[in-house]
């Protein structure tokens, strides 16, 4: 698996996600979408048919990945990796996350702040309209961090535990979650079932991503031993009981202080500051963080990697 692991980061790094071409992701979405007005006029209870809706989905990913597998079994050892790779590299969004970042981070050097923002917004959930120029670096900043765990992680930590299979089973729950996970009026019940699956596959990756920021800190020539303190301090402050993680290793890394208050679907949270206050978001932080996110991902395919070696010659 550990060749595999590597091929497909490789592959995301060099392709991204091109938007013309077909992806998975986007079929579960569509399926998420089609499946809504149904399940709502089948189930009273929306939270039931959430759960069902949850079902569907991460059933149709795992078989679908499944039927791809089974139709390449017979194929030549060449073909089936390459299916392999090919799946796999459709379970990570690192390249994707950092073109996204970028997109934000260009126009604020070119002086646009609503351009920024209108970048922002299709990456995050807050308002971005009224968002200063450090409320955008700030969001962009936690958006990387948040996506190390989701994006890069968790997709290379269950490819290694279940291979293809399980991956896109997790891909499936991160789907659920980004489209129907939100705690409104519409989705708070509907959308219980793909949240709470997300914060359970999350758990362990959203964790151990405290040492890989640590050590990636330390490769970049930042703070690892206040990374690692913010890590362990705040961590546990978020309402979130994944987010917080990757983001207050984030601030510590960066000597930046993330979270606070934000307007989500007109309504102000006041979610609780990561972080020490030692100085205002500067333009460069978008950079440092897309540099922590690579390295943290190619230590992540390196250590798993070996684990996988490991546990093959064992």
């Amino acid at each position: 698996m550990g060749c595999k692991l590597i091929l497909a980061y490789l592959l995301d790094l060099a392709l991204g996600d091109p938007p013309s071409w077909p992806h998975p992701v986007r079929w579960l979405g569509r399926l998420i979408v089609h499946l809504e007005d149904p399940l709502r006029r089948t189930f009273a209870n929306p939270r039931l048919a959430g759960v069902v809706l949850a079902i569907c989905v991460v059933g149709a990913a795992a078989g679908g990945t499944i039927i791809a597998l089974q139709l390449v079994s017979s194929q030549p050892p060449s073909i089936r990796l390459a299916v392999e790779v090919w799946l796999i590299y459709g379970a990570l969004s690192l390249q994707d996350l950092v073109n996204h970042a970028r997109a934000v981070h260009r126009p604020l050097c070119q002086g646009d702040l609503p351009g920024a923002r209108e970048a922002l917004a299709k990456i995050v959930g807050r308002e971005t309209g009224q968002l200063s120029e450090a409320g955008v670096i700030r969001a962009t900043v936690e958006t990387i961090a948040e996506n190390t765990v989701d994006g890069v992680l968790s997709p290379l930590f269950y490819t290694t535990l279940g291979g293809p299979v399980l991956v896109w089973i997790f891909k499936a729950v991160s789907t659920l979650d980004s489209m129907v996970g939100y705690k409104n009026v519409r989705y708070r019940e509907y959308g219980w079932a793909g949240a709470r699956l997300d914060d359970i596959f999350n758990w362990l990756p959203a964790r151990l991503s405290g040492g890989f920021i640590t050590v990636a800190a330390r490769l970049a020539g930042l703070d690892w031993r206040q990374t690692w303190k913010i890590f362990r301090r705040d961590g546990r402050l978020h309402a979130s009981p994944n987010a917080g993680w990757p983001e207050a290793a984030m601030s510590g890394a960066l000597g930046l202080r993330l979270g606070g208050p934000n307007v989500y679907h007109g309504r102000l949270v006041d979610k609780p500051w990561l972080g020490e206050a030692c100085r205002e978001p500067d333009r460069e932080d978008i950079l440092k963080a897309i540099r922590l996110l690579y390295i943290t991902g190619a230590l992540a395919v390196l250590c798993l990697t070996l684990v996988s070696t490991a546990i093959k010659w064992y």
